[in-house]
């Protein structure tokens, strides 16, 4: 489940190994590209953590990171 933590959805992913968590980021790139909206993200061997938030309207939640967040949430329910 995403949480709004300071202006920002935040969710972290557990995968199996370091393959699975950079398959995922890879996918999470490209839905990312074609939106034109791109995440703050880390990686550590098998975590991911994602921050959304829109920079250019005052780094708060809007449309675009609940949106983000739906397809990548699709991409984990694939």
């Amino acid at each position: 489940m995403w949480q709004e933590i300071e202006n920002k959805l935040y969710k972290k992913f557990s995968f199996k190994n370091f393959s699975e968590a950079f398959a995922f980021i890879t996918q999470v790139a490209l839905e990312a590209e074609k939106m034109n909206h791109h995440p703050n993200w880390s990686n550590s061997w098998n975590i991911v953590e994602i921050w959304l938030y829109t920079h250019d309207m005052g780094n708060k939640v809007t449309e675009k990171d609940i949106l983000l967040s739906k397809k990548i949430d699709a991409i984990i329910s694939k």
